[in-house]
């Protein structure tokens, strides 16, 4: 594989009043100059994550996701988007649609040796209960995984590698909200591939590469996000290129980097050992040969 596939993303903007560390007043500033990093790098495609706005009410909310996606338009490149959660508090799916522009369905793009997967899964949190991960959303992917014939750089909102959430503002104390219930059936799902697949998600508002069965699993910070560079934005947003090696960088306050050789994520890991406790049948034997003064 020699073609480059570059991708340029962003991830949660959080357009909107300031609110906790998410400095939602800089969103339109930060996206211009994202625009410009865009125009630099000149990617094939261009990801925005979800969470475009910081929700407010269904009147608000549709402004601010108009705001946005016109700040989107001085963008050249074809421009893939993903609901994120505070995208569907108050705007439904087809809300979405009709100020994007776009269908928010589903979909695969094939780029460059590259299958490109917007895994656009159910992303409203319901209170109580949080996200919820749907058959249909998860049979999709099965299907996907199973017909691969290429490299798959699968995009969602939600991460779902179930990393640790130590030291995460939003997250460390509220870990449930950080993926999907179930996200263990996604992982088993992506552990059947027969080809490399590596995974990006927002959601989080910091950088990790997690690998999973030696999948590689990045989340990127958000560009308005502020708690790994308090008091200022971190301006994050990532260049993405797949070709032999898959290079992920993090520009911005919260720089990231990281490169791995694709044949790496084209390896799956061996099974996890049972929980290591004994089998109730081996204990009273082990008890019943140490009263027979038999054992070793």
């Amino acid at each position: 594989m020699t073609d480059i596939l570059r991708l340029a993303l962003v991830a949660d903007i959080h357009h909107g009043v300031d609110h906790f560390t998410k400095k939602g007043s800089a969103a339109l500033g930060l996206m211009a100059k994202f625009a410009d990093a865009v125009a630099s790098a000149n990617p094939h495609a261009v990801i925005d994550l979800g969470d475009r706005i910081s929700d407010c009410d269904h009147e608000t909310d549709l402004r601010l996701e108009r705001e946005v996606a016109q700040a989107f338009k001085a963008i050249r490149q074809p421009i893939y988007h993903l609901n994120g959660n505070h995208d569907r508090d108050y705007l439904s799916v087809a809300d979405n649609e009709a100020i994007l522009g776009q269908s928010l369905a589903h979909q695969t793009v094939d780029i460059g040796g590259w299958r490109l997967v917007l895994w656009r899964a159910d992303s409203q949190i319901r209170r109580p209960g949080g996200f919820l991960l749907t058959e249909h959303d998860l049979l999709w992917l099965a299907g996907v995984v199973r017909e691969a014939d290429r490299p798959l750089a699968i995009m969602s909102h939600v991460p779902v590698s179930g990393h640790s959430q130590i030291g995460n503002y939003y997250f460390q104390r509220n870990p449930m909200s950080s993926t999907y219930p179930g996200a263990e059936r996604v992982r088993d799902v992506l552990r059947m591939a027969r080809v490399p697949v590596m995974w990006v998600s927002g959601h989080v508002h910091w950088n990790t590469l997690t690998m999973v069965d030696g999948i590689p699993h990045f989340t990127l910070q958000s560009l308005t996000e502020t708690f790994t560079t308090y008091p200022h934005p971190a301006a994050s947003f990532a260049i993405l290129e797949l070709s032999d090696v898959i290079d992920w960088r993090v520009f911005g306050a919260d720089t990231f980097s990281a490169s791995l050789d694709v044949s790496a994520a084209n390896r799956r890991w061996m099974t996890p050992l049972p929980p290591f406790e004994e089998h109730p049948e081996a204990r009273m034997r082990r008890l019943q040969d140490a009263a027979n003064g038999t054992g070793a």
